[in-house]
């Protein structure tokens, strides 16, 4: 990982603005999956490094959009760009990251670029389903997933196949594996953001809901509740949760067993994943790992 750090701070160098590098510098790294998963696919390419960087410049990006969309004032657990500096200098810096992993991403094979260049329109694409999707309760399972795929798989999916192809190893494989992952990964974080303390989480519990998010375990309960019920839960949606509300929420959670719904999905989509892979024992561990977050 030195490698990718050393390659973003050089990217970020060469931008040659003072205020940017200010601005990155600020932004916490996070776990750095998608580069991980980079260089455990092609780890013997000497560009892995620098592919693992433009992607992870990409997903800083998206996540300062994200941020300015959801009004976000904390960003894992620090205050966010938009909070600090506005949502300005937010969407700038994020344009700004954009832009300079467009201008690396030529260097690669046109069939590597391409894949990775898809996946930012994929990944643009959801984050305006997830917009729409919030400005009323969505009790579509189906359509829930689809949008999941675009704003959150589909550059997990990308670095994967595109590594795949710098080293000559089966790209649909891994294209299946770094979906699979990434869709994982979020119903994992779904279930996070109901299960997890403020403290873990760097947010309020169930913030998802308040934001009107209809995440998987909504979706579910949804399902299962009596009319009157699903009336109190629509009444719910997009608006500040009482304390009485919150343990209303999970106390019926806990009755249909929502959660564990959630998480047997996680895990069949795990599993495929793991069957894939099954040859490749480093990615198995993140699968693994990812999946041992819940709760």
């Amino acid at each position: 990982m030195q490698r990718v750090e050393a390659e973003i701070a050089r990217l970020i160098k060469e931008i040659d603005y003072d205020e940017v590098t200010r601005l990155f510098d600020m932004l916490s790294g996070g776990k750095r999956l998608r580069a991980k998963l980079v260089l455990k696919i092609a780890q013997e390419h000497p560009k892995a490094p620098l592919l693992a960087a433009i992607v992870e410049l990409i997903h800083a990006a998206s996540l300062l959009h994200d941020d300015v969309i959801d009004e976000a004032m904390t960003r894992r657990g620090s205050p966010s760009v938009n909070a600090t500096d506005g949502s300005k200098i937010a969407v700038m810096l994020g344009d700004i990251l954009y832009s300079k992993a467009f201008t690396e991403l030529v260097s690669f094979d046109a069939e590597v670029a391409r894949i990775i260049a898809a996946s930012v329109t994929a990944l643009s694409k959801g984050e305006m389903m997830d917009v729409k999707m919030s400005e009323a309760f969505n009790a579509d399972e189906s359509l829930y997933l689809d949008m999941l795929y675009l704003k959150t798989a589909t550059l997990i999916e990308a670095a994967a196949k595109a590594s795949a192809l710098l080293v000559n190893k089966d790209a649909q494989k891994h294209a299946l594996y770094g979906k699979n992952l990434g869709l994982s990964f979020q119903i994992i974080d779904d279930i996070l953001d109901i299960t997890a303390t403020e403290e873990v989480l760097g947010k309020p519990a169930l913030n998802d809901y308040v934001e009107g998010k209809c995440t998987l375990p909504y979706i579910y309960l949804y399902e299962s509740l009596e009319e009157k019920d699903k009336e109190k839960l629509l009444a719910m949606h997009a608006k500040i949760l009482s304390e009485e509300d919150a343990l209303w929420l999970k106390e019926k959670m806990q009755e249909y067993k929502t959660i564990e719904r959630s998480f047997t999905l996680a895990k069949s989509l795990s599993d495929e994943a793991k069957t894939a892979m099954s040859e490749e024992s480093a990615l198995v561990d993140i699968l693994d790992a990812m999946i041992k977050r819940s709760y």
